[in-house]
């Protein structure tokens, strides 16, 4: 479903600043409504994640496991929502995006229940597995039925703009809620995800088009789906395990290889295939290929952020896992107030322009990170870089979704999140493998500096995809 506008309400990718346009964008209830369901997808995947996060001591305490045991309640969903994103992408092309969404969301629910009366670590970890499955597919479907709803320019400007706060505002609000309710009992954590995604499968139902009949024959690309499934399960897999084999290990040279040999083989797949699981000329698109690169690697500077700071504030400062979302909080509130403001910024000043802005943002927000000191400074160190860290985000995220959507065709904007969401996450991995073995062993204050200057690179590095990509 699309909305027609003029040829010239549907540039949204250039430099250049939409003169001439109203920032005006006037929609009927039904796609507010689409936009709230979509929107809504996307809250409950932050939430989730980020609530999990700081309910790890409680439940590694009560099952008495080890700390590297527990730490795959967040690997094993980030693991499995980093493998299947392209997969599930391509499924909400090919087979409907509403009837992706739904049956995404209804297992969701069922998956949240049992991790809620499990007794069983390991089942407790292979339902976060199975979580991190279905938003791969729930997070493509939700982001390209925006964007087939939403014509480029400014409606689909606006709509990312609200999308993206949602986003924010279900991880920032995650770490509070999470602090919140395992303070009672962590399994609230587990049991609050299953009725909002019931709401959201029955609002999905109700409220959403159906999906329109393929007049041809659809058929999944077996061979190809089984090798990028594969390929990219094994090189998420194989950096996040960097920690703890070690960058030169045979376990990590061998999965780094085993996984190009699968990736290459997905690729020889996909040249011969009558019907491609991803349709090779989709990289021709250079806006596209650089909202990837750009967004691999924001993500990894962010992971390699948030990491720093949760062990700065809580390894050697004892503070609680509340105490620094309160610290966070800033940036999601940054979020709030700028993401309704998104469309008209980008609208009056081009996607470009305000992208690069976001990116510029990083860069001062790491610097500060050098000035921590052994005891923490609220006023002229975290709370501005927290701010500074959310202005970031605000402008970027939201550019780039646009960028990597625009000139893509609305049978391929599956696939298109599926990239730019896949990018995310395995930029955020590798993000966090190189922080990780970036700083020293120990618990003093210098470990963290070769960090700082890690995450500093990938801000620069960020700027500069995006400086090359603009001069070409």
């Amino acid at each position: 479903m699309s909305i027609g506008l003029t040829p010239s309400d549907e540039q949204s990718g250039g430099s250049t600043p939409a003169t001439g346009r109203t920032d005006a964008v006037h929609w009927p209830a039904r796609l507010w409504g689409t936009l709230f369901i979509v929107s809504g997808v996307i809250l409950l995947d932050g939430l989730d994640i980020s609530m999990i996060a700081v309910a790890i001591p409680e439940i590694q305490q009560e099952f008495a496991i080890s700390a590297a045991t527990a730490q795959w309640l967040v690997s094993a969903y980030i693991l499995a929502f980093g493998g299947f994103l392209l997969l599930g992408g391509r499924c909400a092309d090919l087979f409907g995006r509403r009837r992706v969404l739904v049956v995404g969301l209804g297992v969701f629910a069922v998956v949240s229940v049992f991790g809620m009366i499990t007794n069983d670590p390991i089942l407790l970890i292979v339902s976060r597995f199975i979580k991190g499955m279905t938003a791969g597919f729930t997070g493509p479907a939700a982001m390209s039925l925006l964007a087939t709803t939403f014509p480029e320019g400014p409606q689909r400007n606006k709509a990312f703009g609200i999308f993206n706060l949602f986003e924010a505002s279900g991880y920032s609000s995650g770490l509070i809620v999470g602090g919140l309710l395992a303070g009672l009992d962590w399994r609230y954590i587990f049991a609050l995800p299953a009725p909002i995604a019931v709401l959201l499968m029955l609002a999905a139902l109700r409220f959403l088009p159906p999906d329109a009949p393929r007049t041809e024959r659809v058929r999944l690309d077996v061979g190809g789906a089984a090798t990028l499934v594969a390929g990219t399960l094994l090189l998420v897999f194989t950096v996040a395990s960097t920690a703890d084999a070690g960058w030169t290990s045979w376990r990590t040279t061998g999965g780094f290889a085993l996984s190009a040999l699968l990736l290459i083989a997905f690729l020889l797949i996909e040249r011969h295939a009558e019907q491609p699981l991803i349709r090779l000329g989709i990289f021709r698109n250079r806006s596209l290929v650089a909202a990837n690169v750009s967004a691999a690697l924001l993500y990894g500077g962010a992971m390699g952020f948030q990491f720093l700071i949760a062990i700065y504030l809580q390894n050697l400062q004892g503070w609680k896992p509340l105490h620094m979302a309160l610290v966070l909080l800033p940036a999601g509130l940054m979020v709030v107030i700028l993401g309704p403001k998104l469309g008209a910024l980008m609208n009056r000043f081009g996607v470009r322009r305000v992208l690069m802005a976001g990116l510029a943002a990083f860069v001062p927000c790491y610097l500060l990170m050098l000035r921590i000191g052994p005891t923490p400074d609220l006023w002229t160190v975290l709370l501005p870089a927290s701010l500074l860290w959310g202005i970031g985000f605000a402008l970027s995220i939201s550019a780039l979704m646009v960028a990597g959507t625009s000139g893509v065709a609305d049978e391929e904007q599956g696939l298109a999140a599926g990239l730019l969401n896949s990018s995310l996450q395995v930029g955020g991995a590798c993000g966090l493998a190189v922080v990780t073995a970036a700083i020293m062993p120990g618990t003093e204050l210098a470990m963290l500096y070769p960090g700082v200057f890690a995450i500093l690179a990938f801000a620069v590095l960020t700027l500069l995809a995006q400086l090359i990509h603009r001069r070409r």
